[in-house]
């Protein structure tokens, strides 16, 4: 990464396992073998990449799980500079053209205050409730803003600042198309920590983003690195994936790491840490169920979803750890269903990004989440006489729905193209792709999931988490989450080798 010759490396013969070859687990594993650590990755099932899962059939190229990322995390930015990928992105074409279905139509989102003045989106009432939320929340009475120890909701939240119509025509499809959930559901604390820590400084949230924007002061370092990454990409900016697919990024970083050090269908059973006090190293051991070896580990980084971990055996100094502290995640279910259309059959063709689909509007017909105009934003994603479209079905506002069949979702889907798009007669090509547990919800009780996570940090020396559980749902936010757990793995090992022993959290 760009910044390991500012950091002293740990002894070459430290060695790190990591649990889970998702991306937050490989940006790990890249991270750590970059400073020079040896470093294991176990990944249960047959495959690495986790939710970046790109696929090539027949001229067409699609992703059944994440199919764009951003760059907003340095830790994202470092990443791509060293795997040499700045070459393999690619950014959508009109991707700032983007859709919410209103009365059964696509209507496009505003994206400045003439266009939000002039959208059909939403009434005259609530643009004026958006234009003067600056100055109906002045931060001048502690008791409008919520607190850490109040649950609230990201609907009522947003309803507490921009009225009902905003949440039900911008809030819940774009939570919708992000995290498979509805606002009600989901935790403001949680979901949009940056936002609500807004309302606590300023009350205003529309004055409070323009405000730590116009102030914030970057430190030397990040205010070199952006400048440099202005110039270079100052016409490449927003959303983004790779030639080939999203997949491209993992398929790089398991490249970096070697065949060696990624050990696919290796179920991890047990994790025992046996440090008795002396200043030997390797204090854990872990076995898996494809390999009868026992390996030898000075730090364990795990990214495998919570309700996995709980299958694990884990043991501190021989006597067993019990995981019934661990809550249950709520997960969120979610199909994916690709689709072709030839061009002449879409009456409606849209440029730009894609349509999400508010909760509302099942009134008018319309039963999925949003679809993706994949190849209008990637045209060499399909034969030049081809639309195809990647669309999303279930979340929590149809958790049944999701598990349907490849008939009955083709049939939703090609409805809602019908309505949407003007997409006549039958698609050309059909692929179904189910993810029972598409996300974790953070729901409202989701505080209980990170004091466990940090009850597992903090009694288990050299053991820390990573991944979508903890910090965002997000690929970037994913990637900066991995890359964390390895500099702080860095420093553990570094002060234990500077002590001679290893310190006890």
């Amino acid at each position: 990464m760009a910044s390991s010759a500012e950091r002293d490396n740990p002894r070459s013969a430290k060695r790190v396992a990591v649990v889970g070859a998702g991306v937050s687990g490989l940006a790990a594993a890249y991270t750590l073998k970059s400073h020079g650590l040896d470093v294991t990755v176990f990944e249960a099932e047959a495959r690495a990449g986790g939710r970046l899962k790109s696929v090539s059939h027949d001229g067409l190229v699609w992703d059944e799980g994440a199919n764009t990322m951003t760059a907003s995390e340095l830790e994202v930015k470092e990443l791509i500079e060293a795997l040499g990928l700045q070459g393999k992105q690619q950014f959508p074409n009109s991707q700032h053209k983007r859709y919410i279905a209103k009365n059964g139509k696509p209507v496009l989102v505003p994206t400045n205050p003439a266009a939000l003045l002039k959208t059909q989106l939403l009434s005259a009432r609530s643009k004026i409730q958006l234009i003067f939320e600056p100055f109906m929340w002045k931060r001048s009475d502690p008791s409008r803003v919520c607190d850490e120890n109040y649950t609230e909701s990201v609907g009522s939240f947003f309803e507490r600042h921009f009225g009902q119509e905003v949440v039900d025509y911008l809030i819940d499809p774009f939570v919708g198309g992000t995290s498979a959930a509805d606002p009600e559901s989901l935790s403001i604390l949680h979901t949009f920590p940056e936002l609500w820590d807004l309302e606590k400084r300023f009350g205003s949230i529309i004055a409070g983003a323009f405000k730590s924007k116009l102030f914030s002061k970057p430190d030397k370092t990040s205010q070199r690195k952006v400048k440099v990454a202005s110039r270079k990409d100052k016409h490449k900016r927003g959303s983004f994936s790779f030639l080939g697919g999203m997949q491209t990024l993992t398929d790089a970083l398991c490249k970096e790491l070697g065949q060696d050090d990624l050990k696919l269908n290796s179920k991890v059973l047990t994790l025992a840490y046996n440090h008795d006090g002396s200043s030997s190293s390797q204090n854990w051991s872990i076995s898996c169920a494809s390999n009868q070896n026992i390996e030898a580990v000075d730090a364990v980084i795990m990214t495998a979803p919570l309700c996995n971990v709980k299958e694990m055996k884990i043991t501190k100094r021989a006597t067993p750890f019990p995981l019934n502290f661990l809550p249950e995640v709520t997960y969120v279910p979610l199909s994916v269903i690709i689709t072709t259309f030839r061009k002449e059959n879409v009456k409606r063709p849209l440029e730009g990004f894609g349509v999400l689909v508010p909760s509302k509007e099942q009134q008018n017909g319309l039963k999925t989440l949003g679809t993706l105009f994949s190849s209008m934003m990637f045209p060499d994603r399909a034969p030049s006489d081809l639309h195809l479209y990647t669309t999303f079905v279930g979340g929590t506002r149809n958790t049944d729905l999701a598990k349907a069949s490849t008939d009955e979702l083709k049939s939703i889907v090609t409805s809602d193209l019908r309505n949407l798009l003007g997409a006549e007669g039958e698609p050309t090509f059909v692929n179904h792709f189910y993810w029972s547990k598409g996300f974790p919800l953070y729901g409202r009780n989701y505080a209980s999931v990170l004091q466990a996570i940090d009850k597992m940090e903090k009694d288990l020396p050299g053991f820390f988490y990573a991944g979508n559980h903890k910090g965002g749902l997000s690929v970037g936010k994913a990637i900066a989450s991995g890359c964390k757990a390895a500099d702080l793995v860095i420093t553990y090992l570094n002060s234990s080798s500077e002590n001679n022993i290893v310190p006890d959290k």
